[in-house]
This record gives C-alpha cells, structure tokens and sequence, in this order.
C-alpha cells in the first residue's frame, strides 16, 4: 500500500484526525448505470427528507467546519466537500456524473458525511502526506476556476475515527461491485 502519513503541522491542529485509506485496482467507466440508480436513490431520499438546518447540525459536518476555522478557513466561504454534496442535493441541482470511481466518492461522501478523495496511484510520488495548503496553494475543481487551498487540508506527495471502517468496508463493496475492485487494500491512518 502506498505510505500515506499525516503532517505533525496537521495532527497539531486537529489531535483528534483519523483517515481512511483503500488502494485498489479498478476498471474506470464513463457510466455505471446501477451506481447511478444507488446514487438518485439516495439523493432524492435526502432531498425529502432533509434540510439546509440539519445539513448544518450534522455532528460530521460541525467537527469538518470547526476544523477549517481552526486552520484559519472561513467554512461558509470554502465548504466542505461532504457538505457540499449535501447542500446541492437538498438544493435540487443533484451531482455531478464524471466517472464510476468519482461517483462512488461521492456516495461515499453523501452517506459518510465526510470528505473522501480519489486519486490515481500512478501519478503519485509516495510517500504521500496530509497537510496544511501552503500560502498561495491553489487546485484547479471541477467545473470551476482555481481554488484556493491555503490553510485547508490537503494531500501532497513528493513531486474523526467514528465509523470509518464501516464508510471503508462499503467504499470496498462499492468498488468490488461498480469497478471490478481487485487487489483492495484498506489502512487506518492516526
């Protein structure tokens, strides 16, 4: 598995930080329409059910907020992916279809409610670290302008523990069944 660690700069801000790491090999796919059933499920039974409030009184969504201020981020101003999600589907705009993998994110981070990250193992120079955006850091979004990253966490590379294993165990699932996930690997990273 690829070594992944997590920055003391990072650690020290937020002790409390656990993250969730799965490797695995897949089969990329434009459109999985099963995946895409699962995901209009799950969006139109949020969209029902739930509001902007208790987006905002979510114990996971609070702890991600809290911890941008403590890094000096405005969270009403850079929102956290999770609560992102949340909020366009309470909203009526739904997701964003990219590909199987980024969509199996997304439903990772809407039942979650945490942020989850996809990245290509290939374009990675291990080790891998969880940091703190530096001053002037910024990342190119999807379908939007460049984003500024300063005082967010961030992975780099060289070039909340709370049901994680659960969220990973249906990552795994979720992989094996919409990507043909061979070879998974999973580690709890503190």
């Amino acid at each position: 598995m690829t070594e992944v660690h997590i920055s003391k700069e990072l650690k020290n801000a937020m002790p409390d930080l656990v993250i969730g790491c799965i490797e695995a090999t897949v089969k990329l796919k434009e459109r999985d329409e099963g995946l895409l059933e699962e995901i209009d499920r799950l969006c139109n039974q949020i969209n029902e059910n739930v509001s902007m409030e208790q987006i905002a009184n979510m114990p996971e969504i609070i702890d991600a907020r809290e911890a941008y201020k403590k890094l000096g981020k405005s969270p009403s101003r850079y929102r956290v992916s999770s609560e992102a999600l949340l909020r366009r589907i309470v909203q009526g705009k739904g997701l964003y279809q990219i590909n199987n993998i980024v969509d199996i994110n997304n439903l990772i981070s809407i039942k979650s409610r945490y942020s989850a990250g996809t990245y290509n193992i290939d374009k990675l120079q291990p080790p891998v670290f969880f940091n703190i955006g530096g001053e002037g850091q910024t990342y190119k979004g999807i379908g939007k302008e460049l984003i500024n990253i300063e005082n967010l966490p961030v992975f780099t590379d060289s070039s909340g523990k709370k049901n994680i294993v659960q969220y990973m165990d249906l990552a795994r699932e979720l992989l094996e069944k919409y990507a043909e996930g061979k070879g998974i690997e999973t580690k709890i990273i503190e």
